[in-house]
């Protein structure tokens, strides 16, 4: 058999990475990206092969595609849009920059390079795309607008996409996790800090607790955490099953809320998703 390729966004650290690894052990031949130089040092180091690729230039990935295509001879069979980030803050204060930066990372960098791989894969008559969102997709949390609106925009485009490649043998699913062990929140806070944390804000109160509990969440926060390499488990069956799921709802947390989404009137579900944010 043909060693299958993939394409892996966001891979220096947390879930892209793991599913670098697993995959790679697993036989695939896994090209890790990664938009920092150093980081694609790393990566390599490890043992993965890994292009420089930033989701937010376009030259940038068609350089990497082509890069892959040379190295392939012209297939890709897989791509995992993982690269993501999150931008913190109340919907009143966030600055139209800030959101438009979200959705350029989170919505409109994914669209574009699926975009680019679609004709490798149509001409080829194969592929999967995964795309990592997040519960965040399905269910809102104060205080996450401008994430919450780019996951929900990620669901809207994916379950179109694959609507519209029905019967294409071209399958996409949705990665839904809960809370996972990455680098995510701390670098939400770093983000976070050098825009809201600077200026006024009727939310100051609010803020100040979830630097205390989200940005650094104690212990009893980490044992509902899941590890990235159960998001990698899902993305193997993503790939390797002849009927993969639309959606991969991963942990209890996630699960749970998908779940009482379905139950609840919306009013009932704002109650309890403000005792839990």
């Amino acid at each position: 058999m043909t060693q299958p390729s993939i394409l892996i966004t966001g891979c220096s650290s947390g879930i892209g990475l793991a599913t670098a690894l697993q995959l790679k052990q697993r036989g695939y031949r896994v090209f890790a990206a990664a938009r920092k130089a150093q980081d694609v040092t790393t990566l390599q180091t490890q043992g993965l092969e890994s292009i420089q690729l930033d989701v937010n230039d376009t030259a940038s990935m068609k350089q990497a595609l082509d890069t892959i295509l040379t190295l392939t001879g012209g297939t890709l069979d897989a791509l995992f849009n993982n690269a993501g980030y999150l931008q913190a803050g109340a919907i009143e204060d966030l600055t139209r920059d800030a959101e438009r930066a979200q959705f350029e990372t989170n919505v409109f960098g994914p669209m574009e390079l699926i975009r680019l791989v679609l004709p490798i894969m149509r001409k080829q008559g194969h592929g999967r795309i995964i795309q990592n969102s997040s519960i965040l997709g399905v269910i809102t949390l104060p205080y996450y607008g401008a994430y919450n609106a780019s996951k929900f925009a990620l669901e809207g485009f994916s379950n179109t996409l694959r609507q519209e490649l029905r019967g294409t043998n071209i399958y996409v699913s949705i990665i839904n996790p809960g809370p996972i062990k990455s680098q995510l929140r701390s670098n939400a806070y770093q983000r976070y800090k050098n825009t809201l944390a600077q200026q006024p804000s009727l939310h100051t109160e609010i803020y100040t607790r979830m630097e205390q509990v989200y940005f650094t969440p104690g212990e009893a926060d980490t044992h509902l955490m899941l590890k990235p390499d159960a998001v990698a488990k899902k993305v193997i069956h993503a790939l390797e099953s002849k009927r993969p799921r639309a959606h991969y709802y991963i942990g209890l947390p996630a699960q749970t809320l998908a779940f009482v989404k379905r139950l609840l009137p919306d009013r009932a579900l704002d109650w309890i998703l403000n005792k839990i944010r």
